[in-house]
């Protein structure tokens, strides 16, 4: 699929929007990992798989952790805190999780790696391999300094306390986490802006459902390796996919239904949810999952908030700005420019190409209400700027997604989905 051209959606007002979305890639990786550093085997109850969850599952089994499909997931193998492989290379592709968690995992285990990555993972900075550095491992930069490609050798990590700073990416510190919870005792410290992230929360969430065990100290954090491994363990569908269909709740004025997913949920992107309850779409918690009911809204005001915490959904408010009454302020999102794009920029660019006025500083972008004009979106091979811009495409018609392919990253049918709701529409 080169481009998409993205249908104006005029749907029912009455009608239930019911998407499938896949499992959700933040949980799936982590109990991934969890499981197959176990003790015992681990069948995971799971949904679809993404992009990055086949990296993960493949590069497990490179290094000798066995898995097999079985009704509704799949069985692993847990291996016991050390890889049966000790010396091998590995491909993370684009999956930053796999990125972070497994190079931490494998220096915890111990053994002799080549981690490679693709092209745009090789752009993002690994500050976590600092940090492994300083503990002592060995590792040499295949290519630039502190970034894929590298090759690293362990005997283990003997360092009773670490230090990780929070402020670029939480995942370091969940990496951390995660490996002391399988292999040994550890006491990490948090410093930077997001010490209390949600994304830390789930892991900690984790590693207990897990058998492993942690108190927490300020900042600081105390992981008891877990004895024993659950025998079954069920993945949530991803939130972070499913808001992109929440959002058309507020945009069109409509109900939407997500299945395997419920308000108790660890992930982060709940936030989004009170931000569409501010503007009066009412969030329930159903027995088959979230619905979201916006038929009561015929129009909304702008935001002013932080979304340091949820940011993985800015392009996702960025996406509703243009069409609320009063401008949108988000804050608190300087981290962004160093994910898989730069996300500020892709907003600025893309909406001021669409017409809407846009100022952006160093961590905030400002967006005022305007009428879109008709164009095509450059996605920078990043999958959250190719959904999110699909909404605007859906509320004017005229957009164009440029390599629409990039959404298999983490929703790998996500614009059949779309298709099926504009041609439902049309019929």
């Amino acid at each position: 699929m080169q481009n998409y051209e993205v249908r104006k959606f005029d749907p029912d007002k009455d009608a239930l929007i019911t998407p499938e979305t896949p499992a959700s890639k933040s949980i799936f990786n982590r109990a991934l990992l969890l499981a197959a550093l176990a003790k015992g085997d681990v069948r995971l109850i799971c949904g679809g798989l993404s992009d990055d969850t086949v990296a993960m599952l493949d590069c497990l089994r490179k290094l000798g952790v066995g898995t097999e499909a079985v009704p509704e997931g799949i069985l692993v193998h847990g291996c016991g805190g050390r890889f049966p492989v000790r010396k091998t290379e590995l491909d993370v592709r684009s999956a930053g999780t796999a990125a972070r968690f497994l190079t931490v995992a494998l220096a915890f285990s111990g053994g002799e790696y080549t981690l490679r990555s693709s092209e745009q993972m090789q752009r993002r900075p690994m500050d976590v391999l600092a940090v492994l550095e300083n503990a002592g491992i060995d590792i040499e930069y295949l290519d630039e300094h502190g970034r894929f490609p590298f090759r690293m050798r362990s005997n283990g990590i003997d360092a009773a306390e670490l230090s990780v700073n929070t402020d670029l990416s939480t995942q370091y510190a969940s990496g951390i986490i995660i490996a002391a919870a399988c292999t040994r005792p550890v006491t990490l410290h948090l410093t930077g802006s997001r010490t209390n992230g949600s994304y830390i929360q789930m892991t900690l969430d984790m590693i207990r459902a897990f058998g492993a065990d942690w108190q927490r100290m300020g900042d600081s954090l105390r992981i008891v390796p877990a004895q024993c491994a659950p025998t079954v363990y069920e993945v949530e569908n991803d939130l972070s996919g499913a808001c992109y269909f929440f959002a058309l709740a507020l945009l069109f004025s409509v109900r939407v239904l997500v299945r395997h997913i419920h308000l108790r949920t660890t992930q982060g992107d709940r936030m989004f949810l009170r931000l569409l309850e501010e503007k009066g779409v009412k969030i329930t918690d159903t027995p088959e999952g979230i619905l979201a009911d916006g038929r009561e809204v015929s129009s909304y005001t702008g935001w002013d908030i932080d979304m340091h915490d949820f940011s993985d959904q800015a392009l996702t408010l960025a996406a509703l700005a243009p069409f609320a009454e009063t401008p949108t302020r988000i804050r608190g999102i300087g981290h962004i420019r160093r994910q898989e794009c730069d996300r500020i920029r892709a907003i600025s660019e893309n909406l001021t190409a669409l017409g809407v006025p846009v100022s952006a500083g160093s961590d905030e972008v400002c967006i005022s209400p305007a009428p879109v004009q008709g164009g095509t979106v450059k996605t920078f091979d990043d999958h959250r700027v190719a959904m999110s811009f699909t909404l605007i495409g859906l509320k004017t018609g005229n957009i164009t997604i440029e390599n629409p392919a990039c959404a298999r990253k983490t929703f790998e049918n996500y614009f059949e989905i779309i298709s099926r709701l504009t041609d439902r529409a049309d019929g």
